[in-house]
């Protein structure tokens, strides 16, 4: 874990309830595609977000979501809004992509997890992972699922890459995958027992689909979620 300061470079919607934010720390910080970093809004208060982007990128991406009511994520970004600087803790969480397994992927985000899963997404095709990998995202409504163009482009530039978008309360225009992520992956695979998964999102969500997905065959050792640690 490595402490630093970071300048903030943007914050940006990204759908009416997520924003982008942008930082570039002021020296040269390490970590592993699937961890997060912690904002310290205070020595007391530190506040943790997935990091986005991936190992050697200039910037650190963070996708802060959460309704106008949120006051977890609300002042987190208030925070970032009125400050040129901020001090993060970089390089935490267990859950990080096991770059040395030869196993198939499946990724599976609920709602902001999704900036988890991208990060490891991105790491994979920038290893040029060639075995299979899937990536499930769930979302309420459709308007959310931003990032789509860079996640189609990452599925259509890599043949053994599927993306599955899954809306839980579609309208009448989806043409996707509807009703809630986890069951979509169920209705998918048969046995989920030689795939190691890496799954994000609600607390609640979380439990849900590890143990629906440990009836579907899945080995608990090749499951990942900084979420088991407090489910």
């Amino acid at each position: 874990m490595t402490k630093v300061i970071c300048t903030v470079d943007k914050i940006q919607p990204l759908t009416s309830g997520v924003h982008q934010v942008l930082l570039t720390p002021q020296q040269e910080v390490q970590f592993k595609a699937g961890q997060y970093l912690q904002l310290c809004i205070t020595d007391q208060d530190k506040r943790p977000f997935s990091v986005a982007s991936i190992p050697g990128q200039q910037q650190l991406e963070l996708q802060i979501g959460g309704a106008v009511a949120d006051q977890y994520s609300g002042q987190a970004l208030a925070h970032l809004q009125s400050n040129d600087t901020v001090t993060v803790e970089v390089g935490l969480g267990q859950a990080f992509w096991r770059e040395d397994s030869h196993n198939p992927i499946l990724l599976l985000a609920g709602g902001t997890g999704f900036s988890y899963v991208y990060s490891i997404a991105q790491a994979i095709a920038a290893a040029g992972v060639k075995r299979p990998v899937f990536l499930y995202w769930g979302v309420r409504h459709e308007e959310a699922l931003y990032h789509m163009p860079e996640l189609q482009q990452w599925a259509s530039a890599h043949h053994d890459y599927r993306l599955v978008p899954v809306v839980q309360s579609p309208s009448d225009n989806w043409q996707g995958r509807s009703g809630l992520v986890h069951q979509a992956v169920l209705e998918d695979f048969v046995s989920l027992e030689a795939y190691d998964i890496y799954i994000a999102g609600p607390f609640p969500m979380v439990g849900v689909v590890r143990d629906a997905f440990l009836e579907q065959g899945a080995k608990r050792e090749q499951m990942f979620a900084d979420a088991f640690a407090y489910i």
